[in-house]
């Protein structure tokens, strides 16, 4: 661990982690009881929230800044300057690029995708990048792809499997290569019957 990383109170550090490398010339923050499991690596310049939770073998570049109670799964790579608000979760095998905007409470599921630019590689990739969000309580399903210029309604469901390649408004079901809006959240059912709605137990 480098000198220049701030762990909060009862942060767990698990064996062969490696904090605050990289070239930003800025400290790593990391809030209080956080669990940093084995092989994970994080770049300096990242601001990190409380009850931070990696997987094994994660990889965070430089310069995000992440929210409390966030949990990123095991193999996952968060590439630089990140917004990820409070109490998202990110599973296992997914790939987050540079500039991505992700909302509080977003839950993204296994092998999740997105990109950021059009035509790579583009000289004018930093200006051209800064386009996708994913915005509060949307849920998106494993295997999914996720394009540039991008924005994912609020409370909204994408199927897994699915390209995303245009907008989606908020509180829908999308799916399909392209995902088209299929219906709305509340006119979803719950096959085995456990809930009159899917997601009635947040509202």
């Amino acid at each position: 661990m480098n000198d220049n990383v701030v762990l909060g109170e009862g942060t767990v550090v698990e064996d062969y982690v490696v904090l605050g490398s990289g070239f930003s010339g800025r400290k790593l923050f990391i809030g209080e009881k956080s669990l940093i499991r084995s092989h994970s690596v994080i770049y300096a310049g990242n601001e990190i929230g409380r009850n931070f939770n990696t997987g094994h073998g994660v990889l965070v570049r430089e310069n995000n800044v992440i929210g409390n109670d966030v949990s990123i799964g095991s193999h996952t790579v968060v590439e630089r300057e990140n917004l990820i608000g409070d109490g998202v979760r990110v599973h296992s095998n997914c790939f987050i690029p540079e500039f991505a905007i992700i909302e509080e409470g977003v839950w993204i599921g296994p092998s999740t995708t997105i990109l950021n630019v059009l035509h790579p590689p583009c000289p004018r990739f930093e200006d051209c990048a800064r386009s996708v969000r994913i915005k509060r309580g949307a849920r998106i399903g494993g295997g999914v792809i996720i394009g540039p210029r991008v924005s994912i309604g609020e409370n909204t469901l994408i199927g897994m499997g699915s390209v995303v390649t245009r907008d989606v408004p908020d509180n829908v079901l999308a799916y399909g290569n392209p995902a088209r809006v299929m219906k709305r959240i509340d006119e979803m059912s719950c096959p085995p019957g456990y809930f009159d709605v899917p997601y009635e137990w947040v509202k």
